[in-house]
């Protein structure tokens, strides 16, 4: 008789392991589940529904020459078509503004480079973000009036050169402590090769703090993005007030002459 309770009771306390392990899983499904469905995809992977081009010398929405495509389901910038870059600078908007906001994505260079292109663009690109409006920027306006995750590649073996850095047009940002004049503020990234793939992200709180962050490590940290500062050239006077925070914004994929990747764009409001 004994020795049948306890085949019994270990059999009941067996059943009820598994009982609790399978609804640990299922939590942790439906944890997982309610996380992933806070993010928006913002690029489906077929067109361009929901991007808008802005490229120097034309107007908003030419998307001149394709050079922004989508090739095997990835987002491209690509200069096929081009006979000359003609500083051609370029960027890619999504379609609503965005204040708070958590942006994860991964990019990758290629092997294109159109030479008459100004030198620091090799291996160099970024996504702006708390940009004015696609629709506000003049035909002959050079960069628009926003904030940069910059990314770079290698450029010359053994030579360090991080990404995730931020660079500012027609912008400013408090950086340890006070407003730094420089128009890019270096991160503490490794250098990747032009060929391999990184996983690039953003976390903006407003016009409060805003980190970089490259393959998962926070890599630069900043404040108070506000409008000042020098580099964008040609935009109408009445965008640009100085001082004035910049609280949202567009997000915008750039093109300055060299080809890259983008792929798993997507986006958590805060």
């Amino acid at each position: 008789m004994k020795n049948h309770l306890s085949t019994v009771s270990l059999f009941l306390i067996l059943f009820i392991a598994f009982t609790s392990c399978q609804k640990s899983e299922i939590q942790e499904e439906l944890i997982s589940a309610e996380s992933t469905s806070d993010w928006q995809v913002l690029f489906n992977g077929k067109d361009l529904s929901g991007w808008i081009p802005k490229i120097h010398h034309h107007e908003t929405g030419e998307n001149y020459a394709n050079t922004f495509r989508v090739v095997d389901g990835i987002l491209a910038v690509d200069y096929s078509d081009y006979e000359g870059f003609n500083d051609r600078y370029g960027h890619l908007f999504y379609e609503k503004p965005f204040s708070s906001f958590h942006l994860s994505w991964e990019y990758r260079f290629t092997d294109q480079w159109l030479e008459d292109a100004q030198s620091y663009t090799y291996r160099n690109s970024g996504v702006m973000f708390h940009s004015q409006s696609p629709e506000s920027i003049l035909v002959e306006q050079d960069w628009p009036i926003s904030v940069e995750y910059q990314m770079l590649a290698e450029e010359e073996e053994g030579k360090p050169r991080p990404t995730g850095n931020m660079c500012s047009p027609g912008t400013d940002v408090v950086f340890e402590g006070k407003i730094d004049e420089r128009h890019c503020i270096n991160s503490s990234s490794p250098t990747f090769k032009w060929d391999e793939w990184v996983k690039a992200e953003l976390i903006v709180y407003g016009d409060s703090i805003i980190h970089h962050l490259v393959n998962g490590d926070t890599v630069l940290t900043y404040s108070l993005p506000q409008i000042g500062g020098g580099v964008a050239n040609r935009f109408d006077p009445a965008i640009k007030v100085d001082g004035k925070p910049l609280t949202s914004g567009y997000i915008g994929l750039q093109s300055e002459g060299q080809g890259v990747l983008f792929k798993k764009l997507r986006i958590k409001e805060l």
